[in-house]
């Protein structure tokens, strides 16, 4: 679970918060978790920047402080992460954006282990699942040798 706060710092250089309608807090991935990956690249142009593809919230803008307690969705991959808050305008635009990491994005970032979904269990029921198969797709063929040659010698 992850604890995220956000709030429109007073030293904002959008003409104060009256261009935000919405609120938009996205997950993020690292520059480490983009290296080799160019559909995760970052681009300074916010409608073009590829980085933060997990939504978390969308909510109205409110002037105090907002917090939420965020459980990590099953499907998020694995990988190292900040949150970014994007403020947005009435057509949906980026207007501003804050982050919990600093802009070289080395600071407060956190990992995520992605889970498999593959555990032993699974493992060897399928081994026993196959090998059943077989042995009955032996059976079935030795049976059919034998009346095939039974046939043969009426």
């Amino acid at each position: 679970m992850v604890r995220i706060t956000w709030m429109l710092k007073s030293s904002g250089k959008v003409d104060g918060d009256t261009a935000f309608k919405t609120v938009e807090v996205k997950l993020c991935y690292a520059p480490i978790s983009q290296v080799d990956r160019p559909w995760r690249k970052t681009h300074n142009e916010l409608s073009r920047d590829r980085s933060c593809p997990h939504k978390i919230v969308s909510k109205p803008y409110d002037k105090i402080p907002q917090s939420l307690n965020w459980t990590i969705d099953r499907e998020t991959p694995t990988g190292t992460y900040f949150v970014r808050a994007y403020g947005t305008d009435v057509n949906g635009q980026e207007v501003a954006y804050g982050q919990s990491s600093d802009a070289e994005k080395t600071t407060n970032l956190f990992s995520v282990e992605g889970i498999s979904g593959r555990h032993t269990s699974l493992d060897i029921a399928s081994i026993c699942f196959s090998v059943f198969s077989f042995g009955s797709l032996l059976v079935f063929l030795v049976k059919e040798k034998r009346k095939a040659k039974l046939q043969q010698l009426k």
